[in-house]
């Protein structure tokens, strides 16, 4: 009889063990699947948010060789600026990933000296076709900010995930990498121009 007592505590003892690991692997692989899909969404919404990006800057690419024609008529001189302008157009709209951040900063530069030409020309702060493409601008860029904070927000918790232990297991197995941020890369482009029109 204790034999038999000696054994089924033993055998008791197995279940209760096997019982605990059962329930360890089910927690390790409920936290795995959880912090998967946390970063499948934080990734979509990365993606959703280079989209919104993408889509305002498709605005402006399109409002861009308006403005251009509308200043070429009153600072015909001015062909280099122009010029600029357009180049940092066709580059940033067919450049991909950390490349089209810089060819966007670019972008921004040309814009601003566009935008300064209008002071030496007086006739031109008056055309309405200018001023309404002027305030369509206005309205993109706001609405590109935003969009832009967006994207960067999201990136900082998806890249600050990517980067807590243990989240960062599952990071690496998924082959994920930091993204970028949206930001300005020179001194320059961080100062307030003052133009008025």
């Amino acid at each position: 009889m204790k034999d038999l007592l000696l054994i089924s505590g033993g055998a008791i003892a197995g279940i209760v063990v096997a019982a605990v690991v059962v329930v360890l692997l089910i927690a390790v692989a409920g936290w795995y699947i959880s912090c998967r899909n946390s970063f499948v969404t934080l990734r979509n919404r990365a993606e959703e948010a280079w989209a919104t990006v993408d889509v305002q800057l498709k605005k402006r690419y399109d409002l861009i060789p308006n403005l251009v024609a509308t200043v070429k008529g009153y600072a015909k001189h001015e062909s280099e600026t122009l010029e600029r302008v357009i180049a940092a157009r066709n580059l940033a709209m067919t450049s991909t990933g950390d490349a089209k951040l810089a060819a966007e900063n670019a972008l921004s530069g040309t814009l601003k000296s566009l935008f300064a030409l209008t002071e030496s020309y007086p006739e031109l702060k008056a055309n309405a076709n200018f001023m309404d493409l002027q305030r369509q601008l206005q309205h993109i860029e706001e609405e590109l900010a935003s969009a832009r904070r967006y994207y960067n927000g999201v990136v900082k918790t998806f890249n600050t995930k990517l980067d807590l232990f243990p989240s960062n297991i599952v990071a690496r197995r998924m082959g994920l990498e930091k993204r970028s941020y949206f930001e300005l890369e020179s001194e320059e482009e961080r100062r307030n121009v003052k133009v008025e029109f």
